[in-house]
């Protein structure tokens, strides 16, 4: 598997990305916005970091090929709302018709949302710092938007490894 999620990365030796994607990234600091704002007020975040860590998230995601073009080669903006579990759980409710809150959910026209509460949890479950369950939630999102899925025990494995390798670039 390590070969194959190489080849996912098609970056020449200057760090470049090649083909297709070598354009967007040439024009994402241009063109794209990548927003976080924080809409809960129960657990301290810093958004001006988990800001900056998004857009280097955008910009590694993005040197992923594809075959066909997706929805983050296609968006101007990306906004992560960071919430709480009580928006969460009516998120989940109205666009899933799950009960309870999730930790991340990720709209087709660039919006991620992210549970502060659920990651806090998650965090100590995992034993992850706060910042890098949320840095997780951003990357997991991001690969949604660049058309990953994770329906499967296959999928889920494969985007968990890619989601480690941008997680360590992207810092």
């Amino acid at each position: 598997m390590r070969g194959t999620l190489e080849d996912l990365f098609s970056i020449t030796r200057d760090g470049q990305a090649q083909s297709l994607n070598h354009s967007i990234v040439k024009s994402l600091n241009g063109k794209m916005r990548v927003t976080v704002r924080n809409l809960q007020r129960t657990i301290a975040v810093n958004v001006a970091d988990l800001e900056k860590f998004a857009k280097r998230a955008v910009c590694c995601c993005i040197k992923i090929r594809r075959k066909k073009q997706t929805e983050l080669m296609r968006l101007g903006d990306i906004f992560v709302w960071l919430i709480s579990d009580r928006r969460m759980s009516r998120l989940h409710r109205e666009f899933l018709s799950q009960t309870g809150p999730t930790d991340v959910l990720t709209f087709h026209h660039g919006e991620i949302f992210i549970s502060v509460e659920m990651a806090k949890r998650q965090a100590r479950v995992f034993g992850n710092s706060l910042v890098r369950e949320l840095q997780l939630y951003i990357v997991h999102g991001l690969l949604h938007l660049h058309g990953f899925d994770d329906h499967t025990p296959a999928e889920a494995r494969k985007m968990e490894e890619i989601q480690e390798k941008i997680l360590n670039r992207a810092r």
